[in-house]
């Protein structure tokens, strides 16, 4: 792992600092960090348990009261910074600082505040932030872009990223009527100034924008580990998703001998084991998880004879999670035979990777060099909006670490000195794409 670090860092040179505009190039242009952690502490009282510090987390799920407060205090800031923001039907805030050319495409850069319950401080919260420093630093420092910046914090995120799956146009029929945390995403919508009825108005097509960019904590322990400052994203992962029934016969569990039980419960452990098995028996960041398990009819005397479980596998090449896919479900029949139960797989969702674009992979390396940053490239296991904007145009993320690799969890934390290097080299970024062709 070491060796593979170190040749990384060394490969920071293979993107050229030439690529960057005059300003940009510059180490001594930087964000304000303390007003940024400012901004992120004051954010961090939406959602706050009663009487609770910033330490205590937050539980700022989309469409609740904290969500709402939490949105008005951003909304604030970027008034305040002359960003004139609006809230789409989609319920996103996007807020607009005007380039020189007006009729160049926007960048686009944000990320989301809503959080899930019990959670941290930093998911989301740094990348909308730390976007919102990088244009009050541009301000400071009187530095205009040729264009316009738009600065989007996307609503509810953590609920399946809704407002970007809507900005993308991809959110489908049907979909409004799903229920988030006892609410309707419909409902919910008008609760943040949504409006359902347009939401096809804050659809944009694809190749309207000249990128996107975003900021965002690692959400695991790789970089923390090394001790490396910045991570350039390869890609965000493909996912499938498999709900599996598997059937036995339910059976007293005192008077069935062993050798005739068709025990569900006794295959969906098998399967359990096989999945981890399969997963890790090729090199890779791959991953497969089991992380749903219902018994029926769950009750000490009887052998199971029905189990609902879920199998997910993750990886940046689609062809990977495929070939996974199909392992794992050539050996769940070999299960099946063995234990006299049956097993159905049914796909509930694919995810195509969504791969960073390699110009904005080379621009965020050269800012990260200027600034002195090591980094390293990886792929993020997790989703995010930018999946959604890849669809509209190119784009790049930025990662910085999460101590211990803590996410979704009060305890999840990234240091002060880590998201000002984030926004940094998101603002070196954001000056090199703007003066480049992407």
């Amino acid at each position: 792992m070491t060796q593979q670090i170190n040749r990384r860092v060394m490969l920071a040179g293979a993107a050229s600092a030439a690529a960057l505009p005059v300003s940009a190039a510059s180490p001594a242009l930087r964000v304000d960090g303390e007003r940024l952690r400012a901004t992120l502490e004051g954010l961090s009282r939406f959602g706050r348990p009663e009487g609770g510090t910033f330490a205590d987390g937050v539980s700022r799920t989309a469409y609740s009261d904290a969500d709402i407060g939490g949105r008005a205090y951003a909304m604030g800031l970027m008034k305040e910074a002359g960003l004139n923001p609006a809230i789409d039907p989609a319920g996103n805030i996007i807020g607009r600082r005007p380039g020189t050319d007006k009729t160049a495409k926007p960048i686009i850069i944000g990320s989301h505040i809503d959080s899930v319950r019990a959670g941290g401080n930093f998911d989301g919260d740094v990348g909308s932030m730390g976007a919102l420093e990088v244009l009050r630093t541009l301000d400071d420092r009187r530095i205009k872009t040729r264009h316009p910046v738009e600065l989007a914090i996307w609503s509810n995120e953590e609920g399946g990223t809704v407002g970007s799956t809507a900005f993308a146009g991809r959110l489908g029929p049907g979909a409004l009527d799903h229920v988030y945390y006892g609410i309707t995403l419909r409902e919910g919508l008008k609760r943040i100034a949504g409006d359902p009825e347009r939401l096809a108005q804050a659809a944009r097509p694809a190749g309207s924008i000249h990128a996107y960019l975003e900021l965002h904590i690692e959400q695991g322990g790789i970089l923390d580990a090394a001790r490396i400052p910045i991570g350039v994203v390869d890609g965000i992962v493909s996912i499938d998703r498999f709900d599996v029934t598997i059937t036995g016969f339910a059976n007293h569990a005192g008077t069935t001998p062993m050798p005739g039980r068709r025990n569900a419960l006794l295959a969906a452990a098998r399967l359990i084991e096989a999945v981890d098995a399969i997963v890790k028996r090729e090199p890779g960041r791959q991953v497969g998880t089991v992380g749903q398990l219902a018994v029926f009819p769950n009750a000490p005397n009887v052998i199971p004879g029905r189990v609902e479980m879920t199998v997910e596998l993750r990886d940046l090449s689609a062809d990977k999670v495929a070939a996974l896919g199909q392992a794992v479900q050539a050996r769940a029949q070999e299960i099946a035979t063995e234990t006299g139960t049956e097993m159905k797989f049914h796909l509930t969702e694919h995810i195509e990777p969504a791969l960073a674009t390699p110009a904005i992979q080379a621009h965020i390396e050269a800012a990260a060099k200027t600034l002195g940053l090591a980094f390293i490239h990886l792929p993020s296991g997790a989703g995010h909006d930018a999946q959604l904007l890849a669809k509209l145009g190119p784009m790049g993320m930025i990662f910085v670490p999460s101590i211990a690799g803590i996410s979704h969890s009060p305890k999840e934390l990234t240091p002060w000195s880590d998201c000002a290097n984030g926004a940094n080299v998101l603002l070196h970024t954001l000056l090199a794409v703007d003066a480049a062709g992407v």
